[in-house]
């Protein structure tokens, strides 16, 4: 479903011109990361589950770690981003298509995955990951957080590297997404027409839904588990892998129909889609 669903949007917005705008163009990036971050761990998930020996090797452990931490975190900035789109094409209409240009969609593209990857890339490489506490990792799929309780020694480093990225790719987006919906709802409510608040808010839903579920299910964890590792909470829960669920594998199969079924215009341009291929075939 996650394939097929975030396949669905990724070509419905390529092959329909009206689509080519900056909105539908972070849409993409945002099923592209979907399709990418449920790769890394679901289909190893998928085969644990109809298996009696579920291992993993190290390498693959920290693949899907390196992977989730990267991927993870760009769609928090990504739907943060978005956020900024939405503010951009509400509260500054007239000056939408300059302010949000295909040369500042490359150059935030750019800077949002090049920024992720130093972030999640670096730490690991200036003091190695080394593990001396077991074999056994306390969840579905290899995650940071978890692999915490498996290192050796003094593991300050890594939870001030995990606590200032979480400002960056969790607090910091939030606060952003919070501020652009205040001056969004200000703006809106100036508008006179009722059927124009109506349809304003309604291009903003489905990305509040989105940022509900991911930041939630995200926040939960990463504060759940940051209260442990710095000695303000007990030892870390096991229900945690259960919220972790929902950002791993039902956001990514959610997300294409919350903005594909919400949205006349993606909706009428796979309709047209439809027609032209039937036309082809008949011809």
């Amino acid at each position: 479903m996650t394939m097929l669903g975030n396949s669905f949007l990724i070509c419905t917005v390529i092959l329909s011109p009206p689509l080519h705008t900056a909105m539908y163009y972070f849409l993409c990036n945002l099923s592209f990361i979907d399709l990418f971050y449920s790769s890394t761990s679901v289909p190893k998930v998928l085969f644990d589950v109809f298996s009696k020996q579920r291992r993993i090797s190290v390498t693959g452990c920290l693949t899907q770690v390196y992977f989730g931490l990267i991927v993870g975190s760009t769609e928090c900035v990504l739907l943060a981003v978005m956020a900024y789109d939405r503010y951009i094409a509400i509260c500054f209409p007239l000056y939408y298509t300059v302010i949000m240009s295909w040369r500042t969609c490359k150059y935030i593209t750019i800077i949002m995955w090049s920024g992720n990857i130093i972030i999640n890339v670096v730490p690991p490489i200036l003091k190695p990951y080394v593990f001396c506490r077991g074999n056994q990792v306390n969840h579905f799929a290899c995650e940071i957080l978890v692999l915490l309780e498996l290192m050796c020694g003094d593991i300050s480093f890594y939870k001030l590297t995990i606590f200032i990225g979480s400002l960056f790719v969790l607090f910091f987006p939030f606060v952003f997404i919070v501020l652009s919906y205040i001056c969004i709802i200000i703006s809106v409510l100036k508008i006179n027409s009722a059927d124009g608040r109506s349809k304003a808010f309604s291009t903003c839903a489905s990305h509040l839904t989105v940022v509900c579920m991911l930041y939630g299910t995200n926040m939960t964890t990463y504060g759940s588990c940051m209260t442990t590792y710095t000695g303000q909470g007990k030892k870390y829960s096991s229900n945690i892998k259960y919220i972790s669920i929902i950002y791993g594998v039902v956001t990514p199969v959610l997300n294409p129909f919350i903005y594909s079924l919400r949205n006349n215009e993606v909706k009428t341009a796979f309709r047209k889609i439809l027609t032209r291929y039937s036309a082809s075939r008949s011809l």
